[in-house]
């Protein structure tokens, strides 16, 4: 799983930079964000120190976040600081009562990682939560839901891609546990996301500079 994570996402990001007319780059790129959402559901069940989870993430955000500006233009947050809103709202949540405050304190999150902007925005914490509290088929529905809304809304036709992983979540547990066993080490899946953004960077600007 994390395997096809690094590879589809630096998939899309060299599509993106050397292939920006070249769709198939990016397609292929969209089935990247979904496993790193599930991947961090998983973690934040799972971890047994909630607070080092969350400081690694914002380092892993903050080492990321030059590289991604110089990288993509981007003045807004890289998509492991969308990681990190995603995993402190899934926190907060754990603290209060489904209800209206619970809905309250999603839609203005929700707000602020638009406003901010956060990779991904709303999008990429609606999907964690998806991940986090839907169960098996429902799962499924509703990401192509919250995929519809955002073709409708903003055209994001290629992102209906990354319903393939959450597929294969719901409809292959046997061959996910397989994947699940062919892990990487830690330090590699940790540092990839700032590591490659730094790597493709001297690419581009060293290919601009000769």
């Amino acid at each position: 799983m994390q395997l096809i994570a690094m590879i589809t996402m630096l998939i899309d990001h060299i599509g993106l930079l050397f292939f920006p007319g070249d769709l198939v780059w990016r397609v292929i790129g969209r089935i990247a964000f979904p496993i790193y959402a599930y991947a961090l559901v998983q973690g934040y069940a799972h971890t047994s120190n909630f607070r080092r989870y969350a400081l690694r993430l914002l380092l892993i955000a903050v080492l990321s976040q030059i590289p991604y500006q110089f990288l993509l233009n981007n003045d807004g947050l890289n998509v492991v600081a969308t990681l990190l809103g995603a995993v402190l709202v899934l926190r907060m949540l754990d603290g209060v009562k489904p209800g209206p405050l619970s809905a309250l304190l999603i839609a203005g999150c929700c707000i602020v990682m638009e406003v901010l902007p956060f990779d991904y925005g709303a999008y990429g914490l609606l999907l964690v939560l998806i991940f986090k509290y839907a169960r098996s088929t429902q799962m499924l529905m509703m990401h192509l839901l919250l995929n519809l809304v955002y073709l409708l809304s903003y055209g994001w036709i290629i992102q209906m891609v990354s319903l393939l992983p959450t597929m294969v979540i719901v409809f292959g547990p046997r061959f996910w546990k397989r994947l699940e066993t062919w892990r990487v080490p830690a330090w590699v899946w940790r540092s990839f996301y700032p590591a490659h953004l730094a790597v493709l960077a001297v690419v581009v600007y060293g290919i601009g500079g000769g």
